[in-house]
């Protein structure tokens, strides 16, 4: 069914299509550029150059190694929850909270009723599509990881929250794809964080997809899937993306015993390691998923984002994914 909805949406992708989950290393002196901004040593112009430079040279780089679908790397991004926090009205901006390893982040506020002040991500998507031929997705943060990963002290509870945001997020999905983009992709880390609350983040996806035509991927990393399965599948989108690196068999003998539904983006490269995977190992991961789902139905991309990598570690896996994809197409005709 969502071969036919991309094809629907005039994108015709090979077998086992590949793509990334979003976030790509950022260059040594764009760190430097972000940390001067912020002392307003340079002006918002010169970050901007230099944001664009370092989101060239990933749509390139995705395109040597022959990504299927990209994404533009977020190189103007710092949390992937504060980013969309610090443009959405009913914000303000908390405390340093540590997230992992030795990194931390504002961890926003809600303070008064959220509110959509206009496009936050469009104008990047804009500019990196017109970089490239192929496909580039639309990068959102889904409403209940925003409410988790924020303090509120506005909203009566959390569901109320989360739908307040979905229909600010719907929103900015709303502009995107008057922009023309045609594969979004909602990032909902958070949502085995509670199991209890699964019924209201998808109702508060239904608030943010029902109705607006485009292929859907929802991305979770690093939870426990097996607390909120099979009731994941009934989020309204065509895609999920888990992490499966860690847990390839647990996960797949999960989808035997309750079918997965929907298509299936199986990360097959573990992001929080130095280590580069050889194809055989990546290999063995995508013949694992394709013994479970009907091969039409599998992407293949990394756990999560590699924004932690190094660049010559992000190159050194995404090639090994490559690899082990094209000898699993060759072998799959």
């Amino acid at each position: 069914m969502s071969r036919a909805k991309l094809r629907a949406l005039g994108l015709e992708l090979p077998l086992l299509p590949t793509s990334t989950v979003g976030s790509f290393p950022k260059p040594p002196y764009l760190t430097e550029a972000r940390a001067k901004a912020t002392r307003n040593a340079i002006t918002r112009a010169e970050l901007d150059r230099l944001e664009r430079q370092a989101t060239e040279f990933w749509v390139r780089t995705q395109e040597e190694l022959g990504i299927d679908v990209l994404v533009d790397g977020e190189q103007y991004r710092g949390d992937m929850v504060a980013y969309f926090a610090e443009t959405l009205g009913g914000f303000a901006r908390g405390g340093l909270v540590r997230s992992y390893g030795n990194r931390y982040y504002h961890k926003p506020v809600i303070v008064g009723p959220v509110a959509w002040r206009g496009p936050i991500t469009v104008d990047w998507w804009r500019w990196t599509q017109s970089l490239t031929d192929r496909p580039v997705k639309g990068m959102l943060t889904g409403p209940y990881t925003i409410m988790d990963w924020s303090f509120d002290d506005h909203y009566p509870n959390r569901k109320a929250a989360c739908l307040a945001l979905a229909r600010e997020v719907r929103k900015e999905l709303e502009v995107l794809l008057a922009a023309g983009v045609k594969i979004v992709q909602i990032d909902e880390p958070a949502l085995s964080v509670r199991p209890e609350e699964l019924p209201f983040a998808v109702e508060a996806m239904h608030l943010v997809v029902d109705g607006l035509p485009a292929y859907y991927i929802v991305h979770a990393c690093f939870g426990a899937f097996e607390t909120i399965y099979p009731g994941l599948l009934d989020l309204p989108v065509d895609n999920l993306d888990l992490a499966i690196s860690h847990s390839a068999l647990d996960l797949l003998a999960m989808f035997e015993k309750d079918p997965f539904t929907k298509d299936l983006s199986l990360g097959v490269l573990d992001v929080h390691r130095h280590t580069v995977e050889s194809p055989d190992e990546v290999k063995a991961r995508i013949r694992r998923g394709v013994g479970v789902l009907p091969k039409e139905r599998i992407w293949v991309d990394p756990d999560c984002g590699l924004k932690t990598r190094t660049v010559d570690e992000t190159r050194g896996k995404l090639s090994a994914m490559l690899a082990a994809v094209r000898e699993v197409r060759g072998a799959l005709g």
